[in-house]
């Protein structure tokens, strides 16, 4: 029906429309930037998300459809968010309005993407349901934007040392790999007496020095004689020195004149020289190590020398590792849509070269039963799980957390890959989960945003330096969020200094390009010229193999 002003419009009408061409717009717009990364090779052009564990995942497990409920900041401030489940199922419809929506670097989709159902009105309610996408600009209907990378990986190491300090006494052959949880102050001198540093002769006074035939000091004797002026006794390494020695005179710079009985220097002799004077190394009560420390067979061998028995440490963080999806194989090659677990074998040892008691990682498909009855049966600090973190129809991590009452701490990062990594507390009291992507490098990167911090806190070891270093290539980054890309360290040539040159297969799903890394360049938005120095995460080793720069940079 139309009338003289014209055709009749719905009321919001206006408002869709603008909404609609303002998304059209910025989605051409992410598609042209898609495609400039694509041609350089820096974008992330699979269509997969974070949560696949390679080819053959569906499209509705493998795009990142969740809205990204960050916490604030006045709650990250305090080390939790207040943004729970409860407030989720509040108001189930909120999502994050496309205007905040950052490039996915992958598909078409803005980042917040995950559509809930449409409400049935109630009955006799004339309320039309909600949208499933919100009107941009409506603040009834967005949400926060995630955090960013370096105040998840602040969020994740509060919440470890949120809970109590435990301390436990370990003998040394256990202590290895511990962090100590008290400094180590020394127990006694070091050295505890005077002693030879040199097998060679005590000597006392000037020389020549009458000496006596026989086999002279050994180490493990007790005290000698003092020994008068003039006068030489063989000595060997670790012995005791007689009181009154003058200095230690070495076997190759001494002359032996057997028929006379005399000892002749070959050089001159300085007081005091090779013998390690008592307390040379530390006195009784000095502090020796702080605490904090990791306990390496070095400090072993210190805190044995100065008199320990046993070792004052944190225990280490006990952690559960639960392998999620039923498209995962054990062994043998991929086919008919299944596809190996890359994650199962990995994250074990990752895991406890970070300081953790790791049980064996346990497969549990794509059920929420059984996801659920061990989230609630786990005695872990911490609980890795692998897949699941997105919202489609067999991602089960958040609803059960949902239906355990757990608290989000971390609900998606503004990190590529990896963003949609979360962190939980499952009750007050209770463990941690960190929800690991699927996609192997994705899992890598929320192992070290989330998880390496985390376990630092809980376990007492001081975080890592953070340290930049010299990219020589241009690294392009995501418009608006950080991107940890794999490098490998080079020494500098003709007397340049060294530097980091950036890894090629470094997609989500890959792993040839992290398994040549010896750390991952943290990459802000808009990328890095080269020449740019840029901030380094070491990784808890180095490469064995010399990597030849030609096949992965």
């Amino acid at each position: 029906m139309t009338g003289s002003d014209g055709p009749h419009r719905e009321p919001g009408s206006d408002v869709r429309a603008a909404g609609s061409a303002s998304e059209r717009a910025r989605e051409e717009e992410e598609r042209a930037v898609e495609q400039a990364l694509a041609l350089v090779g820096g974008a992330d052009r699979s269509s997969r998300s974070d949560r696949s564990g390679g080819s053959g995942e569906p499209p509705s497990r493998g795009r990142d459809t969740r809205g990204h409920r960050g916490p604030r900041d006045e709650d990250l401030d305090a080390g939790r968010s207040s943004n729970t489940h409860a407030d989720r199922s509040r108001d189930p419809q909120a999502h994050r309005s496309s205007d905040s929506a950052p490039y996915d670097g992958r598909d078409n989709a803005p980042r917040d993407g995950r559509a809930a159902p449409a409400t049935a009105p109630a009955p006799g309610s004339e309320q039309p349901p909600l949208p499933d996408r919100a009107l941009p600009g409506d603040p009834a209907k967005t949400s926060p934007p995630p955090p960013s990378w370096d105040r998840a990986r602040a969020v994740a190491a509060r919440a470890g040392r949120g809970g109590p300090p435990v301390t436990i006494r370990l003998p040394l052959d256990r202590a290895p790999g511990h962090v100590l949880a008290e400094a180590l102050g020394a127990l006694t001198d070091l050295p505890s007496f005077d002693t030879s540093a040199m097998d060679g002769w005590a000597v006392a006074g000037p020389g020549p020095w009458a000496f006596e035939a026989g086999a002279g000091l050994l180490a493990g004797r007790g005290p000698a004689a003092a020994l008068p002026d003039g006068t030489a006794v063989r000595i060997a390494t670790g012995a005791r020195v007689p009181p009154e020695t003058t200095a230690v005179i070495r076997s190759e710079h001494a002359h032996v004149d057997e028929a006379r009985g005399l000892l002749h220097a070959r050089r001159s002799v300085v007081t005091g020289q090779d013998i390690r004077p008592r307390g040379q190394e530390c006195r009784s009560g000095e502090h020796l190590v702080p605490a904090g420390t990791v306990v390496t067979p070095a400090v072993l061998g210190l805190a044995a020398a100065a008199g320990y028995d046993a070792l004052p440490v944190v225990p280490r963080p006990r952690v559960d590792i639960l392998v999620l999806g039923d498209e995962l194989l054990n062994a043998g090659l991929p086919h008919d849509g299944l596809i190996r677990d890359a994650l199962g074998p990995m994250l074990g040892p990752w895991l406890r070269a970070l300081g953790a008691e790791v049980s064996g990682a346990r497969r549990l498909g794509d059920d929420a039963g059984a996801l659920r009855d061990a989230l609630a049966s786990s005695d872990a600090d911490l609980i890795v799980t692998t897949g699941g973190t997105a919202a489609g129809p067999v991602d089960h991590v958040h609803p059960v957390l949902d239906a355990l009452g757990a608290e989000l701490l971390v609900d998606g990062v503004a990190v590529r890959p990896g963003h949609p990594m979360l962190l939980a507390r499952l009750s007050p009291d209770g463990p941690c989960l960190v929800g690991l992507p699927g996609n192997p490098l994705a899992a890598v990167s929320g192992l070290l945003t989330l998880a390496e911090p985390l376990l630092a806190g809980i376990a007492g070891r001081p975080a890592q330096d953070p340290y930049r270093a010299l990219v020589h290539a241009e690294v392009h980054g995501h418009p608006h969020d950080t991107r940890l890309v794999p490098v490998v360290h080079r020494p500098g040539r003709a007397g340049g200094r060294d530097h980091v040159a950036p890894l090629r297969y470094n997609g989500p799903a890959m792993l040839r390009g992290i398994a040549a890394a010896d750390g991952l360049a943290v990459v802000p938005p808009g990328g890095v010229r080269s020449g740019t120095e840029v901030e380094i995460l070491d990784l808890p080793w180095a490469p064995a193999t010399p990597w030849t720069e030609g096949c992965f940079t």
